[in-house]
C-alpha cells in the first residue's frame, strides 16, 4: 500500500536504516522480528530489562514455538556473551527499559554481537524514532518500535515498525541464517543489505497477517509531522517535572535518567541526544496504597497503560502490566510495589503540577483520616480494657 510504504520509508530514514516494515502493533513487530530469525530448536538472548509485553512473548509465545529465550538480568556485556551458542539467532535490548529506566551499553553489547556473528536488535520506542536516540549509529543492526507511542503521539492509532539497519552481513553466516540463502528466494543474493526487511515484508508479514492498515499509516504519518516539536516539549516538561517531584514531601524517590545521580546517567549522556526522554518513575511515602489513591485522585492526568502521548499519563506497574509477575521477578525488572510510571505530556507544566499537587493533598487527607480512625479504635480498645479487663478485646 502506498501510504504504508511512505511511512516505512520515512521511519527508515529517521532511524538511519536502509528499509523498514510496518506492522499492526508494537507487539506484532516484536513477534515478526523473532520469527524472521528464529525457529524451533533455536534460541536468542534478551535483557531481562524489557517491556512486560515483550517479556511475556519471550516467556510464552517463543516457548510454545520451540524457541528458547535466555534472559540476562545484569548489565554486564560479558554475561550476554556467555549466553550465546551456535543456535543463538540474536540479542535483544531496549534503549531505555520500560518501566525500569535501565540504559545498557549498546556499543559494548554490539561488540559482543559482532564477535559472535549474531545481529543486535533494539526496541527504540523510548528513543522516539531517532529523535532522542539512533541505535543503529551505535552498532545495533535492527530497530523495533511501537508506533502507538511517541510516533503517533495522540493515543488514536496502534502500529509497529521494524527498521533494518543494513549493517549485518547475512552472507557471512549462511549456516546460522539459512533462510537468507534459500535457493528459491535468494534474499541475500537479490537484496543484499535490505534482505532482513524484505523477509519481514514479503514472508513473515504474509504468513502472520500483521499488516498495518492504510488509515492507521495515515494517522501515524500525521503524528510524525509534529514529532520533533512534541519531543522537544516532552523533554523540557519532563526535566522540570523530575526536579519538582524531588522537592515534594509526599514523594519518596524519583528515577529519571537525566538526573546526575541516576545509575545510568552516563549512559544517557552517551546515547541520548536533545534531552533525556519523557519517562519518570517515582513513588509516594505510604507505598502501594498511597500510590493507588494518588492515581485515583488525579483529574487531568490519565491513568492508563499507554505512554508517549501528548497528554500526561500515569501507571502503577505492579498492579497492571507486571501483575502476573512474582515479587522477585518484578524486583529484578526494577519494578517495586510502590512505583508509579509517569509519561509527561506537552501540556502547560503548571497544569500538570497543579493536578499532582491536589492529588498529593487528597492522599495526605486520606492518610490523616485513616490514622485518626486507627487512633479512635485504639482508644476505644484501651477504654474497654480498663472497664472490662484484658479479655475485652478477645470477647469483641
Amino acid at each position: 500500500m502506498p501510504t504504508v510504504n511512505v511511512l516505512q520509508n520515512r521511519l527508515a530514514e529517521l532511524e538511519g536504516g536502509v528499509a523498514a516494515c510496518a506492522a499492526s502493533s508494537g507487539s506484532s513487530a516484536v513477534a515478526m522480528t523473532m520469527l524472521a530469525l528464529a525457529g524451533s530448536g533455536d534460541n536468542f538472548v534478551s535483557s531481562f530489562h524489557v517491556h512486560a509485553g515483550t517479556l511475556h512473548q519471550f516467556n510464552t509465545l517463543a516457548k510454545q514455538m520451540g524457541i528458547e529465550c535466555r534472559f540476562v538480568k545484569s548489565r554486564d556485556p560479558s554475561d550476554f556473551a556467555a549466553a550465546i551458542d551456535e543456535k543463538t539467532k540474536f540479542i535483544w535490548v531496549e534503549t531505555i527499559s520500560n518501566p525500569g529506566n535501565v540504559i545498557l551499553d549498546l556499543e559494548a553489547i554490539s561488540t559482543v554481537c559482532r564477535s559472535e556473528g549474531v545481529p543486535m536488535i533494539c526496541d527504540n520506542t523510548f528513543g522516539c524514532a531517532g529523535y532522542f536516540c539512533r541505535p543503529i549509529e551505535h552498532g545495533v543492526d535492527i530497530v523495533v518500535e511501537s508506533a502507538s507511542k511517541w510516533i503517533g503521539g495522540h493515543g488514536t492509532t496502534i502500529g509497529g515498525i521494524i527498521v533494518d539497519g543494513g549493517t549485518f552481513d547475512w552472507g557471512q553466516h549462511p549456516d546460522r541464517f539459512p533462510q537468507f540463502h534459500d535457493p528459491k528466494t535468494r534474499l541475500w543474493q537479490r537484496f543484499g543489505c535490505r534482505a532482513f526487511a524484505v523477509r519481514c515484508q514479503f514472508e513473515i508479514l504474509r504468513d502472520t497477517g500483521s499488516c498495518l492498515s492504510a488509515p492507521a499509516a495515515q494517522q501515524l504519518l500525521i503524528g510524525l509531522e509534529s514529532l520533533a516539536v512534541r519531543c522537544e516539549r516532552h523533554a523540557q516538561n519532563t526535566a522540570e517535572m523530575a526536579d519538582w517531584l524531588r522537592e515534594q514531601p509526599s514523594v519518596a524517590w524519583v528515577s529519571y535518567v537525566g538526573h546526575q545521580d541516576h545509575r545510568d546517567h552516563q549512559g544517557a549522556r552517551k546515547y541520548l541526544k536533545r534531552g533525556f526522554g519523557s519517562a519518570i518513575c517515582f513513588s509516594l511515602r505510604g507505598g502501594f496504597e498511597a500510590g493507588a489513591r494518588f492515581c485515583d485522585a488525579l483529574k487531568m492526568v490519565i491513568t492508563t497503560t499507554n505512554l508517549g502521548d501528548a497528554k500526561t499519563l500515569v501507571l502503577h506497574p505492579a498492579s497492571t502490566t507486571h501483575e502476573h509477575f512474582g515479587p522477585e521477578e518484578r524486583a529484578e525488572a526494577g519494578v517495586t510495589d510502590d512505583m508509579i510510571r509517569l509519561s509527561v505530556g506537552i501540556e502547560q507544566i503548571r497544569d500538570i503540577k497543579a493536578d499532582f499537587k491536589q492529588a498529593f493533598e487528597q492522599v495526605l487527607q486520606a492518610e490523616n483520616v485513616r490514622k485518626s480512625n486507627v487512633g479512635k479504635i485504639l482508644l476505644q480498645d484501651e477504654i474497654n480494657e480498663r472497664l472490662y479487663g484484658p479479655s475485652a478485646r478477645e470477647v469483641e
